[in-house]
C-alpha cells in the first residue's frame, strides 16, 4: 500500500518508515526538518532509512495548501500521522509553536484524508492527555479533561478534531496515546538521552520530585510494532455505541482510541540506576521539586490494544537502555 507518514525524520516516525519500508511499503515521508533540537541528528535518521521504497518531501504540514496538494497528487491508502512540535516544558515557552504544528497541522491532515478519502487515518497522542488523573493504571475508559501543559491540551484537541471528522465524513482515525518512549535514535530533549549525555560528560542530572516519580518506559521497537499494526484494524461505526453506555475510547463514528505503552511503569530512580550500571559511571545528582507541566506517573493499560492486535511488548528496560547507551556511544563516539 501507499503511506504517508508525517515527522518522518523524527525518532518514532523515521522507525515507522523503517518497519513499513521492510513490509514491502512505499512511503511518502513530510518533514519541515526544523531546528527544535539537532537537525544533524534528524538527517542521520533520514540517511539510515533510505531506500527506493521510500521518498522524503520536505514542508511543513501547517502549510494548507501544500498538504492540500501533496494528498491531491500521491492518493495515499493510509495515513501515519505523527509530525507534531513535541516537548511539555517547551509548550510553557513556546506556545504558539504548538498552535501551528498540532492543531492547525492536524486539521489540514484531516482535510487531506477527508477530500481523497483515505481508508485509515493513525495519529499520535500522548499519555501526557491523563494530566490530573491519579487513578492507575491509566485507562482509555478514563476522563481526560485536566491537562497539565498546553502540548497535552493540543493532543487531546487532536482525538477531538478526529472524532468529528470519523463522525461527519466518514473518515476512519484511530488515536495512538504513547507512553515515555526511548531508545535508540531517541529524542535529545528526552531523559534517557539527557541523563546518558550528562552523565558521560561528568555534568550534573537533574532529578525532579527528588525521584519520586513513575515512568512507563516503552522501547521504540515495541511502539513501532503496536503502530504498524493498528494501521491493520480500521475502525468501523457502531450504530449500538451510546456515549451513556460507551467508552470514549471508541464511537458510533469510525473512530478508536487506545494507550500504547510498556504496562509496567518503573520509577525514576530504577531508570537512572540502569543507565548508570551500562556506563559504569555513578551520575551526580541534583534533586529537586516537580517542575511545571510534570506529572507524578505515567503507566499504560494496555489490554484493548492486545485484544486488537496481539501487541505484546517484549523490550524490557535493562535490554532497552543497554541498547540505547550502546547506540549513544557509537554515534556520539563516546
Amino acid at each position: 500500500m501507499k503511506y504517508l507518514v508525517t515527522g518522518a525524520a523524527g525518532f518514532i516516525g523515521s522507525a515507522v518508515v523503517e518497519k513499513l519500508t521492510s513490509d514491502g511499503h512505499e512511503i511518502i515521508g513530510v518533514d519541515n526538518i526544523n531546528d527544535y533540537y539537532d537537525v544533524n541528528l534528524k538527517l542521520a535518521r533520514l540517511k539510515r532509512i533510505e531506500n527506493e521504497k521510500f521518498r522524503l518531501i520536505e514542508l511543513d504540514v501547517a502549510d494548507r495548501d501544500a498538504i492540500k496538494q501533496l494528498f491531491e497528487i500521491e492518493k495515499f491508502d493510509r495515513v501515519i500521522h505523527l509530525a507534531a512540535q513535541a516537548g511539555v516544558r517547551y509548550s510553557i515557552e513556546n506556545p504558539h509553536a504548538y498552535a501551528d504544528s498540532n492543531l492547525v497541522g492536524h486539521i489540514n491532515i484531516l482535510e487531506g484524508c477527508r477530500n481523497t478519502k483515505v481508508k485509515h487515518l493513525v495519529y499520535a497522542s500522548s499519555s501526557s492527555v491523563y494530566g490530573l488523573n491519579a487513578k492507575t493504571p491509566f485507562s482509555t475508559s478514563d476522563s481526560v479533561d485536566h491537562p497539565v501543559s498546553l502540548y497535552a491540551a493540543t493532543k487531546k484537541s487532536n482525538e477531538l478534531m478526529a472524532h468529528s471528522y470519523s463522525h461527519l465524513y466518514d473518515i476512519p482515525t484511530t488515536g495512538l496515546r504513547f507512553f515515555t518512549v526511548y531508545g535508540s535514535w531517541g529524542r535529545p530533549d528526552m531523559a534517557p538521552f539527557i541523563f546518558t549525555k550528562k552523565i558521560l560528560d561528568g555534568e550534573t542530572i537533574d532529578i525532579n520530585n527528588n525521584g519520586d516519580m513513575w515512568r512507563d518506559f516503552t522501547h521504540v521497537d515495541d511502539i513501532v510494532e503496536g503502530v504498524v499494526r493498528i494501521a491493520d484494524v480500521i475502525p468501523s461505526r457502531d450504530v449500538s455505541w451510546t456515549v451513556e453506555k460507551g467508552s470514549p475510547a471508541t464511537s458510533s463514528a469510525p473512530y478508536s482510541i487506545y494507550n500504547i505503552g510498556h504496562g509496567s511503569p518503573i520509577n525514576l530512580m530504577g531508570f537512572v540506576k540502569a543507565i548508570e550500571d551500562e556506563l559504569g559511571i555513578e551520575a551526580n545528582k541534583n534533586f529537586r521539586e516537580m517542575q511545571p507541566g510534570d506529572v507524578y506517573q505515567t503507566y499504560a493499560e494496555v489490554a484493548d490494544l492486545f485484544e486488537a492486535t496481539g501487541y505484546k511488548p517484549s523490550v524490557g528496560v535493562k535490554e532497552g537502555v543497554a541498547e540505547f547507551v550502546k547506540w549513544y556511544r557509537e554515534f556520539y563516539n563516546k
